[in-house]
């Protein structure tokens, strides 16, 4: 798929994905809340500060760092989805942050002045973009000198069954093709060579990486597979579209391959983010 192709489709099914990602915003929020936490503080914003965040979706952790910068400070939330937007813009108007803006905006062409934001946030979304040499490069020319990156992307698929799991199904099973090496998807950044790569290759200095544990918990299967019909993006859609027999064998598929996740309160599937921090030289 050329890259244009790929950013008209990947816009059109987060599209599709807004209403779920509003119904599900909490348990998202509580999930990754982990790794908002390292964001927030390697980004250390300040009181007055200009953040920028890039694929934002439904804004949670820009409505934290707002509450950092406060009444002199800025949060622009951007997305290339205006649908997604909208779900945030609702919840910045409903949580009172008048210091919050919200655009939509694609991250390989930023509608930014060079050297305008303080701080960029980016939480699971370069991974998803078509041209993330450029993404990282606009990243670089808004920040000013001595500004700073953090971004969150996923770990090795081993370390997160939360998606790994349904995606090597659905590939053994013919419903989707397996990833193409360098192209864009939920594990295509998990490399740490690699992405300390793109973040050197773009000018930025002082990469530092770690990682961050997270934990996804669902009542059962029903729930999980609910939960990513609401949330998982392209998965999403090949799910969605099985017949009602393929489905029900899917369903059966993951009850046993979640056996040794199961606990008292249901299952809990862990994941792991890759973690950077980067400064604008």
């Amino acid at each position: 798929m050329e890259p244009e192709e790929y950013r008209q489709a990947s816009l059109k099914i987060w599209e599709v994905m807004a209403p779920g990602w509003e119904r599900r915003r909490e348990e998202l929020d509580q999930a990754v809340a982990p790794i908002h936490e390292w964001l927030l503080r390697e980004l250390a914003p300040r009181p007055g500060d200009t953040v920028l965040e890039l694929a934002c979706g439904t804004g949670e952790l820009g409505f934290k760092a707002a509450r950092i910068v406060g009444h002199d400070g800025r949060v622009i939330l951007t997305d290339f989805s205006p649908d997604m937007l909208d779900v945030a813009q609702r919840e910045s108007v409903r949580l009172g942050l008048e210091n919050v803006t919200s655009r939509v905006m694609d991250a390989e062409d930023l509608d930014l002045d060079d050297d305008s934001v303080d701080g960029v946030l980016c939480q699971s979304g370069y991974m998803l973009m078509a041209d993330v040499e450029r993404a990282l490069a606009e990243t670089r020319r808004v920040l000013r000198p001595g500004g700073r990156l953090a971004l969150s992307v996923w770990g090795a698929p081993e370390r997160n069954p939360w998606a790994s799991i349904v995606g090597r199904m659905l590939i053994e099973q013919g419903h989707m093709p397996p990833p193409e090496p360098g192209r864009p998807g939920v594990f295509s950044m998990a490399d740490e060579e690699r992405t300390r790569g793109l973040l050197d290759d773009a000018g930025f200095g002082d990469v530092r990486t770690d990682e961050v544990e997270t934990l996804f918990r669902f009542a059962d299967v029903a729930d999980y597979v609910g939960w990513a019909l609401d949330m998982a993006g392209p998965l999403a859609v090949v799910i969605g579209g099985l017949p009602q027999d393929e489905r029900a064998a899917l369903d059966a598929e993951l009850a046993r391959a979640f056996e040794p996740f199961e606990r008292d309160a249901g299952i809990e599937l862990p994941g792991v983010a890759l973690v950077a921090v980067a400064t604008s030289a």
